[in-house]
């Protein structure tokens, strides 16, 4: 199956059968202190989901997520995402199609949301029209109207990590990376904003506290011994009554696969 133009592929009725993979990861490998490292770690992810990583030790789906955004170099292993295996610039390059947001926003103190979401434009390569149209969308999304042009040290932590967001989002990539993204938000507003439009993108949200992204998510992955242990649909967990917790995804690797609480 081939086409000139990602739009002509995605729009072809085979692609709804194929399930075709936004993210592939081949025996990944890095070392890393107190066990939260990677020992050849294999994932497929289909383009579409929304994915939760949980693991144990936290830090490895934190190492997860920064080794998809190249942001740290792997020891060993295979990785392809967005259909590339290595980043290359251009409009339809690595920066454009894929998207990542940490704990920390990255922008600058004195940058005012309006020259971030500028910055982002011009990064992406959009033409005039089509990046005054997105800025004002992103805007009105996220929440940014109010301290549009205040710079980020005059503004709380909520917006900057609104505007992180907003940016990141601008050259609507394929596949987004997150890590604990939006903590200060309050959770009914972060649930809204992380449960991202478009029915191709892909989603891999890396979290420490798994119960608190229940409904923005479709799958999730658990992390142990640096391999993954349970790769499994959410729908999964509500058929056997398993909360959304690092103790109920991990019940599912039991043979009877059921959930015991703690005694108070």
């Amino acid at each position: 199956m081939t086409s000139s133009t990602r739009d002509a592929l995605w729009s072809s009725r085979a692609v709804r059968f194929l399930r075709p993979a936004a993210l592939t990861c081949e025996g990944l490998r890095r070392g890393a202190r107190g066990g939260a490292g990677l020992d050849g770690l294999d994932l497929v992810v289909p383009v579409g989901a929304r994915l939760l990583v949980v693991a144990d030790p936290d830090a490895a789906g934190s190492l997860l997520v920064r080794i998809l955004a190249g942001l740290v170099r792997r020891d060993a292993g295979r990785l392809r995402i967005a259909g590339m295996e290595r980043p290359h610039a251009g409009r339809d390059g690595w920066g454009r199609r894929i998207a990542y947001v940490g704990p920390e926003s990255g922008l600058y103190s004195w940058m005012s949301a309006a020259e971030a979401l500028e910055l982002a434009a011009r990064l992406a390569l959009l033409d005039a029209a089509t990046a005054r149209h997105r800025i004002d969308e992103a805007v009105a999304r996220w929440g940014l109207a109010t301290g549009v042009n205040r710079p980020m040290r005059r503004v709380g932590l909520a917006h900057l990590q609104r505007t992180a967001m907003a940016a990141a989002l601008l050259s609507e990539p394929e596949v987004v990376l997150l890590d604990e993204p939006l903590r200060a938000l309050d959770p009914d507003e972060r649930m809204r904003l992380l449960r991202l439009p478009g029915d191709r993108r892909t989603m891999i949200l890396a979290s420490r506290y798994p119960a608190s992204e229940a409904g923005c998510v479709n799958q999730v992955a658990l992390i142990r011994g640096g391999r993954v242990a349970v790769h499994a649909p959410v729908a999964a967990l509500e058929e056997r009554g398993l909360p959304l917790s690092h103790r109920g995804v991990a019940t599912l690797l039991e043979p009877s696969g059921i959930y015991r609480r703690e005694s108070a």
